[in-house]
């Protein structure tokens, strides 16, 4: 297949919208004009790319309507990527057309793009930040524990019940931990175990990790008695 081959269904899914069409002006792929409305660009690639992403951005210089054509791949390539290459286009201001066969799919139009922002998320970002105590994870690492606000807090909890069983209420006073009794009682780590009502201690598991941790301990400037 040769980008050539996408022209007759692009230059065909244009003029039935009134577009008088014309390829190759200068660097457009495709130049399409409809009366007074404004001139669109097409750019063609046979794989959506960061190539054909700079093309577009580059047509984006000389006119506001900028689509992006690519014939629509199989399983492992159109359909994984969907959602990403939407996203993409969407943020860029490029409008993007699938050519199937002797179809062309319209999948996004060009259009300014004014981000609605997820200040709920935003705000919990910023609270993790605030509540992490120095910066313990290394940047750029996969399949690594991260160290959390969260994960700092039950180690907190951790060292205060390393003694014995305590209240929630008093462990949350003796560590500065004010949601000890949410951790204690959710154990999501399968550290704590309630002994009595409002009382916990530390598991097996809990009294392992905790021992382990000894660098994290130590960055919090706790020790274990």
């Amino acid at each position: 297949m040769r980008e050539s081959d996408l022209y007759p269904a692009l230059k065909a899914f244009l003029e039935t919208q009134g577009y008088v069409v014309k390829a190759e002006v200068g660097a457009c792929d495709i130049l399409a004009i409809r009366g007074d409305d404004p001139p669109i660009v097409v750019e063609m690639k046979l794989t959506f790319s960061l190539a054909l992403v700079m093309q577009g951005i580059a047509r984006q210089s000389l006119f506001d309507h900028v689509y992006l054509a690519v014939p629509v791949s199989g399983e492992k390539g159109w359909k994984l990527r969907y959602r990403d290459i939407i996203a993409l286009c969407r943020r860029l201001g490029l409008g993007l057309l699938a050519v199937k066969a002797d179809t062309v799919e319209p999948h996004l139009d060009p259009a300014p793009y004014a981000p609605r922002k997820n200040t709920t998320r935003a705000t919990a970002l910023l609270k993790e930040f605030h509540r992490r105590v120095g910066d313990p994870n290394r940047g750029g690492t996969t399949g690594v524990k991260r160290m959390t606000a969260y994960r700092q807090d039950a180690l907190r909890c951790g060292a205060g019940l390393w003694d014995g069983p305590l209240k929630a209420a008093v462990l949350a006073k003796a560590t500065g931990v004010p949601r000890a009794a949410t951790i204690l009682r959710d154990d999501h780590y399968g550290w704590f175990q309630r002994v009595e009502r409002g009382i916990y201690a530390l598991t097996d598991k809990g009294r392992a990790e905790v021992a382990t941790a000894t660098s994290d301990l130590a960055a919090l400037d706790l020790t274990l008695s």
